[in-house]
């Protein structure tokens, strides 16, 4: 009995690694791709998406975007809900959480978790950030999360946010490290000034951030 169980321990630990070292390899060759044309995350790295993201916490995202019960706020990029399922829960009971992804699979996976949790005011759409699927001035509030640098047009993105935002209404970019196609502050900045958006503040530094900026 004791030689079976060991035995068995032996093939856990070699499936375990085996998992471990296949991740590894394809977030390596992720990250060498990305350096050259950045793309979505793809989803057979999902696991590596739940990972801490200790530069860009939730409650530092909670704290810049201040939502409030009966709001509508758009996710864009939820991945697999590591933000979105907390964020939907700070809008109720009356506010509504829509993730955009332009990943079919993401947006169920995400949902698959909300529905586990008893989440019921998430509202996934599948779509581009370039070319937002919602009308003029739909949104309270928009955030982002280690996700415009995927966006092949990054102004054209932001415009589509601004866009999409209620008059006054406010954009969060976060920006982390080990983030292959982290986007710096720098560069976030001269791009939403070409938008028309005001910025208003910032929580973090170099290695990970949130920006605050805010629809005329």
């Amino acid at each position: 009995m004791r030689n079976k169980q060991c035995m068995n321990k032996r093939r856990t630990a070699l499936i375990t690694g085996g998992l471990v070292l296949v991740t590894a390899a394809g977030l390596l060759a992720y990250v060498t791709r990305q350096r050259k044309a950045p793309s979505a995350y793809p989803y057979g790295l999902r696991f590596s998406l739940d990972l801490p993201h200790p530069f860009v916490t939730r409650s530092r995202l909670r704290k810049i975007l201040a939502p409030e019960p009966a709001q509508r706020v758009l996710e864009i990029g939820p991945g697999t809900g590591y933000y979105s399922l907390l964020a939907a829960q700070w809008l109720e009971p009356d506010g509504t959480l829509e993730v955009l992804d332009i990943q079919q699979k993401m947006l169920d996976h995400t949902m698959r978790r909300a529905h586990a949790l008893d989440i019921s005011n998430i509202v996934p759409r599948q779509g581009d950030a370039q070319a937002l699927p919602y009308p003029d001035g739909h949104f309270d509030a928009a955030y982002l999360v280690a996700t415009l640098g995927e966006v092949p047009d990054k102004e054209r993105a932001l415009r589509e946010l601004r866009r999409v935002l209620k008059p006054g209404g406010r954009l969060v970019v976060g920006e982390g490290q080990p983030d292959p196609h982290m986007v710096s502050f720098d560069k976030l900045r001269m791009l939403v000034d070409a938008t028309g958006l005001t910025y208003e503040g910032r929580i973090g530094g170099i290695l990970g951030y949130f920006a605050n900026f805010r629809a005329p």
